[in-house]
Formats: structure tokens, sequence, C-alpha cells
């Protein structure tokens, strides 16, 4: 599954059409002409989003730009839209005015709405608008209409004692009700023509200009408890509660820690380890299975850790990068420890690369790795901005020795460097009775850079997620005006660093 989140064009209109018709098949909506499309897409061609899976439109939001003061709060839909005509968008105006979203409803359990919602906001934002308000329907409306008033069902709504498709599902997406409409859509029999007029409020805007960076990007990293689980349900119900948290956030990353998954060797505790960490590599795929489609529906990139996998009879480290637009690729651990050798007959990785997302260009090194400066070193050349690094440690020392190498990452490689790790212990499984972590953001160290270089860290040995923002555009100024330029001033007439094969 590719999903895509970008403009539309007037070649997806077949998709959209098909789309549309059975996202309304039972509220009796029309559809939009080709012509009015090509008419929003002429005037305002990026307040016009929509969602591919496999290159078919499944989802779609259009918006205008109006000057709301001209229209105030008692509007009807026809008004709003110049009687569908479009007439009334304006560069010039202050709100964002979302006139459809919709979803084919064999996508709905994708969350792709919220996907829309969140683009419609990060627009409002970049293009300094003070909100976004639109007329929301309210369907669940004509099963209470006879006991409620719209009042009073809203309220309800709010309160999560009725849950109504459309407005529980604005309200939890931060928009409010701001007044109550009639007649704002002649013929919704659904919403006994009652809507909500919703708004989300522009925290960024300005007077004159955002002062957010759009090169803000949000990390969350669990620190995971060591736990014993009954089966594969609770461990995904665990991982699942992260991923949603996290999610919640707006965070564009997750990151679990490496063999985040051995509680799952318990079962297999008298095997050998070697024996029972091949049992272990059965369960891979379906986990990875399951990050991909938490991946997908949460709206969040996962970096899954590391699990055992089983190959050509050899058994390695490897972590995957779940993009949260259905895509999963794969990185195995280039430096094996000494233990992972005794224990499990684990294999070194070959294949080393940055990775591309939708958040720029990232790397991955799993515990030991980043032990051994030449891997990130070979990703700063390749453009790495944020460098991933899930790790298992048993002892202060060897965290330590985690901790202040992922530091030196950060400062000679002029990136972000985000480490976590698991924390408690696992008595009934072999080899992994204690573990020791303190998970943590590292940045550069100059004056835009926190004095001690650490973005924020969580509190050692102790289960909790730790939410981070982390800003591109300082990479960028310190990699041409920083006080020091470690990237630049390199002698590579003396010496340097490359990839092999």
């Amino acid at each position: 599954m590719n999903i895509e989140l970008r403009k539309l064009t007037i070649e997806d209109y077949n998709d959209l059409r098909e789309s549309m018709q059975q996202a309304y098949l039972d509220s009796g909506n029309g559809v939009w002409s080709k012509a009015k499309i090509q008419n929003l897409l002429n005037i305002f061609p990026e307040g016009q989003l929509c969602i591919s899976v496999d290159d078919k439109v499944v989802a779609c939001s259009l918006s205008i730009i109006v000057d709301y003061d001209i229209f105030g709060d008692n509007h009807t839909y026809e008004k709003i839209t110049g009687k569908y005509s479009f007439s009334t968008h304006t560069p010039q105006g202050n709100v964002l005015y979302g006139i459809e979203v919709f979803v084919h409803p064999d996508y709905r359990g994708l969350r792709l709405a919220r996907r829309l919602y969140e683009a419609r906001k990060e627009l409002c934002e970049l293009l300094n608008l003070e909100s976004i308000i639109a007329g929301g329907r309210i369907p669940g409306y004509h099963e209470h209409a006879d006991k409620l008033s719209p009042r009073q069902y809203i309220d309800k709504v709010r309160a999560k004692e009725i849950y109504d498709p459309t407005l529980s599902f604005q309200i939890s997406n931060d928009f409010h009700v701001r007044k109550i409409l009639k007649n704002y859509l002649p013929g919704d029999l659904e919403s006994k023509e009652y809507a909500t007029l919703i708004e989300w409020n522009n925290i960024y805007y300005h007077d004159n200009v955002s002062p957010r960076s759009a090169q803000t990007i949000r990390l969350g990293l669990v620190q995971w408890q060591m736990r014993l689980f009954p089966d594969m349900d609770a461990f995904f119900e665990q991982v699942e509660f992260f991923v949603d948290a996290v999610s919640g956030y707006k965070s564009d990353f997750i990151m679990f820690p490496e063999f985040f998954n051995t509680p799952l060797l318990q079962p297999y505790n008298h095997l050998p380890e070697k024996e029972a960490m091949k049992k272990l590599a059965d369960k891979t795929e379906e986990i990875v299975q399951k990050l991909q489609e938490y991946a997908v529906s949460y709206n969040v990139n996962i970096i899954a850790g590391s699990m055992p996998v089983k190959e050509n009879g050899k058994l390695y480290n490897a972590t995957y990068l779940c993009h949260r637009n259905g895509l999963t690729e794969d990185y195995r651990k280039i430096h094996i420890t000494p233990n992972e050798q005794k224990y499990y007959g684990m294999s070194g990785g070959d294949k080393i690369g940055v990775f591309d997302t939708d958040c720029g260009k990232i790397g991955i090194l799993i515990c030991y790795d980043v032990e051994f400066p030449e891997l990130s070193r070979i990703y700063a050349d390749q453009g790495m901005q944020i460098l991933f690094v899930p790790f298992l440690t048993d002892t202060q020392n060897g965290y330590t020795r985690v901790r202040h190498c992922a530091q030196a990452r950060a400062i000679e490689n002029e990136c972000y460097v985000a480490i976590a790790g698991c924390v408690g212990n696992l008595p009934k499984v072999n080899n992994m009775d204690i573990q020791f972590a303190q998970s943590a953001v590292f940045t550069p160290s100059d004056f835009a850079f926190p004095t001690n270089a650490i973005k924020a860290e969580t509190t050692p040995n102790t289960e909790m997620m730790l939410v981070v923002d982390v800003d591109l555009h300082l990479l960028d100024e310190l990699h041409h005006f920083g006080t020091v330029k470690i990237l630049k001033d390199r002698r590579k007439d003396l010496y340097e660093v490359k990839l092999l094969k």
C-alpha cells in the first residue's frame, strides 16, 4: 500500500467523482462537476488536496480563502461560495474556508480525513491566516431530533455521550463550534438542515509573518519498560498505546528501542539462546506488518526499534522504517557486539545509506553502530539531518558509551541525534534480565542550541515517552554561519571517509 498526500489535479477527476459518489451514497449530496473542480484549481491550487492510495484518489479536501468580515457568522453555504462559483475567494482574505472533505467509505479505517485536516492546518499556518472555518453537517442529529434541540445534541456530542460521525471527529481535531446555523445546506435531511459553524484558530498567526519555522519536526521517543506479555495481542496493545499517544501530539516520528520485543522470548526460555532468538525471528514479519498499519492509520513514521531477522541461514539484528505513506524500508545492524555473536550467532549487515522521508533525510544506527564515527560521517555526506539510534544496554557503563558517542556524532556531523532504550528487568528471559537507559535528543553545540547540547532527556530507568521539536533550519544556519564549521573545514586534501560498497 502506498499512501500519498498531495495537491489535486484535474487528471484526478474521475477518481474524485467515483470516491465522492461512494462517500455520499446515503446522504443524497451531489458531486462536484469537472468544470467546478477546474475552476478551484485555477484560482487556488494550493487549497485543493487529495490522498491517493496506490495511485487512486480516495479522499479529498477543497478550500478557498475569504475575507470573513464580509460574510460574518450568518451565512449560507451558497453565499460563502458565491453560488458555487467560488468568486468569493480572495488571496487577501483572512480565513481558510473549508468547502468539502470526503473519504471513500472503503478507506475510512486509515484515518485519512485526519491527514487532510492536518494538511489544512499546515496550509493555514503557512499562509498566515487567522483561522479555518467551515460549516459542518451533523448527520446523526435526525436520530435524536425528537428529543434534543440542536444545542442539546451538540453539548452531548461534546461530552462524548453521543457519537456523531462528523462533529465528534471535528472536535477531536481541535475544532470548536462557533455557532449553530439553520438552512445552511438545504436538503440535508440527516442534519435536519442544521449545521455547526466550526473553527480552528491559528495560534501562530501574526500580523506580518508566522513565527513558527516550517522546518520544525516533532520526534517521539519511547523509553520502553521490559515486561512479560501473555500473548501477541497484549504486546500489540502496549505498542499501539505509545503510537496513539505520540500521534496525539502530532509527532512526525516515533522510535522504539533495540530488541524491544524480546519479552516475547519467554515461552522459549528452555531453549538455547540462539534457538530462542530464531523463534522470535519468526514473529518479526507479523510485528512489522502491524507497525506499518499503525504508521498509516496514526499518520506517524515509525522506527521499529530492532528485531531479529532470519535470512539464508543467518540471523540479523534489523530495524524497520515504516513510513506513514505505506512504504517500509529496513536497516541491519552493521557492528555486532561480542555478546550478540556469542549468544545468538548474529551476523552484521552490509547496507549503509540515509532514508528519504517526508521530513527530510534521516539516518539509523543500532546501538553499537553509533560508536563507529565513520558510519554517521558517511550519512552526513549524504545529507542526513536527524540520526536515530535505538539501543539496548544492560549496565550504566554500556549506556555511557552509547550516550557520549551519540553526543559526539551530533556535534561532528551538525545534526540531531535521538536515542531510545529499554528499562527495567526481565528475569524470565535468558541474557535479557537487566536494562539501563536514559533516552534523549542531542544537538550540535553552538549559540542556536542548548548550552549543554541536550535538547531533552527522560528520567533514567523509568518508562515514559519523550516528545521533542527540532528545527532543521537551525542546522542550515549552523552549517553556513556557525562559530565553527566542522563539515566545511575538513582537510579533504589529507584524509577522507568513503563507502566501499
